[in-house]
């Protein structure tokens, strides 16, 4: 479970589309503010996920063999699969540079207001620009992962809080940076966006594959086993 999770929170931090959003974020007029907001909104994510998962289990891992533990891997694997598909899907899929002017136009027009309530410093659209920014299908392959946590260990209780961090350490590293030096910062995070554009579709199709050729082969071989 242990490196499952970290592996997961680590695919989540390197999400390059969460990343470039909250760059714009901690641009804004009152960034220190809304970059909290948004960390909020994303951590609370974790958070509440986890607790669903270990009420639902009651913070006891199913027993080995036991129909909901076949269950789980059956779902991890699927999830994995899923990953792979997408990553696959992503790689094969013509790039649209050409993106006609109306398209265009029309998805400024949806945005422009959410961008200028968190260019005001408005707390709560950022903090729902983070909760829609979730890489789901990897949450949704963490709370898998959680399934197996016993909750009678402080051990487990360590893991799941080095999992929240690590998954939110690159908004905390942003974030620490514009309070420490806010002119710099905003000038390299904007350089840093600028790169990640070019490079982020590569590390989305990749990222996908990796974590999901891990999920999906652990879990079937687990199931075989």
């Amino acid at each position: 479970m242990v490196l499952d999770l970290l592996l997961i929170a680590l695919a989540i931090t390197l999400d390059p589309l969460p990343v470039m959003a909250f760059v714009l974020v901690v641009a804004s007029v009152k960034g220190v503010r809304t970059g909290l907001a948004f960390i909020a909104g994303w951590t609370v994510c974790f958070v509440a996920v986890i607790a669903l998962v270990l009420t639902l289990t009651g913070g006891k891992p199913p027993e080995p063999r036991s129909p909901p533990s076949t269950v789980t891997l059956a779902i991890k694997a699927a999830i994995g699969v899923s990953l792979i598909a997408y990553g696959l899907h992503r790689r094969r899929r013509p790039a649209h540079h050409e993106r006609s002017d109306t398209a265009a136009s029309s998805s400024q027009g949806k945005s422009s207001s959410l961008t200028a309530r968190i260019d005001r410093g408005a707390i709560w659209p950022a903090a729902g620009l983070a909760i829609a920014l979730q890489p789901w299908g990897l949450v949704a392959a963490g709370a898998m992962t959680v399934v197996e946590a016993d909750g009678s260990h402080p051990t487990t209780w360590l893991v799941l809080v080095a999992f929240c961090v690590i998954a939110t350490a690159s908004l905390l590293a942003a974030e620490l940076y514009v309070v420490l030096k806010p002119a710099s910062a905003r000038r390299k995070l904007h350089e840093l966006r600028s790169w990640m554009q070019g490079h982020a579709e590569h590390a989305i199709v990749y990222g996908s594959i990796v974590i999901g050729l891990w999920l999906a082969g652990k879990s079937i071989y687990q199931l075989a086993g």
